[in-house]
């Protein structure tokens, strides 16, 4: 009897401080996000007012450089160094959050095309290892915790709570979702987007699907077809911009060097494009797709613009850009397929994200809170066949494999995405 009440005080105990250190993360991961947010508007509708902005990208690629070269260090592995701390093989430093702020800043200011859940999370990653340090907690709490700072700052960043409890658990492991973080993560991410839309009134955007089509066999068809597509668009994403990344960082061996020269690509290829619908967050064109026609290569353009951006050193996040990507490839579907606009909007929106994030359950929940649960079906069918097809590839090489999407591959299981594909080159 004695046993049974010492387990059942230990839970209440464990519960007790999972909600604690999950508030205390998610309380101030939501204000960090709350202000990350409202300064990229602010900054966004700036450079849109004064266009000529765009010049001083690829000065501001240098002072992005110079800061990571100067203080930043292995903070400018981003996310992958998150996940590497969640394996255990990284240390995330208290300094990542506010200099990938900064970071972010300066590149959606000059009209680099990037998103913002990557700030947001390495705040969270931040946060998380300030309040390590300051608990003294164990190396394993100490992963929970990581995990805790993902899911606040996802949840806080988009407005989708459970999404950011379960994108926390999944995020670091293909195939395995880690429910020893339910109760920080959940506690997070609930908190995160309380306190950035209760305590600092932020509003996110909301898209509508306006029909949502009868599920027969020719509309599967043309279903699969379109799915199958976007997540082809993943892979093409995830290749160049890490082969762009792989490529600056050989040839181009300081960062400052490798933020001017993507600066000065960005800038051309806005001059070659004739317009700045490709620089910075682009969210206007991911509404616009749900409601009319965009440019045919809109995804295109994105997609290049970003991995360039991205690939050369500049910071913020790839969540939005994917948006975009899907959502105006899906556009441009919609007349070809004859499905309704804004319903393959919102499914390449999902789809392709999925495809490069290799989380099916979180995107299928934030596509369920995103759109009102309209067509969760479809959504299903989107992230299973996306994450299916899209491989063992993504945005973060730090991704461990525990279960193979396919064993039809034959794959090791717990090596990270970059080993398994160092390991398939090396073989060819």
């Amino acid at each position: 009897m004695k046993l049974k009440k010492t387990n059942y005080l230990t839970f209440l105990s464990l519960l007790f401080k999972w909600i604690i250190f999950g508030s205390m993360i998610g309380a101030i991961t939501g204000s960090t996000t709350a202000i990350l947010l409202n300064t990229n508007d602010f900054l966004g509708n700036t450079r849109m007012a004064h266009p000529g902005l765009i010049y001083l990208l690829p000065l501001g690629g240098v002072l992005i450089g110079y800061i990571y070269q100067k203080y930043g260090k292995s903070s400018a592995k981003g996310n992958n160094l998150i996940l590497d701390q969640i394996h255990s093989h990284g240390k995330v430093h208290r300094r990542m959050g506010p200099i990938v702020y900064l970071g972010t800043f300066i590149t959606v200011l000059f009209g680099g095309s990037t998103g913002r859940e990557g700030a947001a999370i390495q705040m969270g990653g931040s946060i998380s290892e300030t309040v390590n340090r300051l608990f003294k907690v164990t190396p394993i709490d100490t992963n929970l915790l990581m995990m805790t700072g993902i899911s606040s700052g996802f949840g806080a960043a988009f407005g989708a709570p459970i999404t950011g409890a379960v994108f926390g658990m999944e995020m670091a492991s293909i195939g395995r979702l880690r429910y020893e973080a339910i109760v920080p993560c959940f506690t997070g991410s609930f908190v995160g987007h309380l306190v950035a839309t209760q305590f600092w009134s932020y509003r996110h955007e909301h898209f509508i699907i306006e029909k949502v089509p009868e599920l027969t066999i020719v509309t599967f068809g043309k279903f699969f077809f379109v799915c199958l597509l976007f997540s082809l668009v993943s892979i093409l994403y995830c290749q160049l911009r890490h082969y762009l990344q792989n490529f600056s960082e050989k040839h181009l061996k300081s960062h400052m060097l490798r933020g001017f020269v993507g600066g000065i690509l960005i800038v051309a290829f806005t001059l070659i494009v004739g317009s700045y619908d490709y620089n910075g967050r682009g969210l206007d064109m991911i509404e616009q797709s749900f409601t009319e026609t965009v440019p045919t290569f809109a995804f295109l353009g994105k997609l290049i613009f970003t991995a360039v951006t991205m690939g050369f050193g500049f910071v913020g996040g790839e969540a939005i850009p994917l948006f975009f990507i899907g959502s105006t490839l899906g556009n441009t579907l919609s007349s070809i397929v004859g499905l309704p606009m804004s319903f393959l909007a919102a499914i390449g929106l999902i789809a392709v994200f999925c495809g490069g994030a290799n989380t099916p359950i979180a995107c299928l929940i934030l596509a369920v809170e995103m759109f009102d649960g309209k067509g969760a079906e479809y959504f299903f069918l989107a992230c299973l066949i996306s994450f299916i097809f899209s491989g063992h590839h993504g945005l973060w090489p730090s991704q461990k494999v525990y279960d193979p999407k396919s064993r039809l591959e034959n794959l090791p299981t717990g090596k990270t995405i970059a080993n398994l594909t160092k390991e398939m080159l090396d073989r060819k």
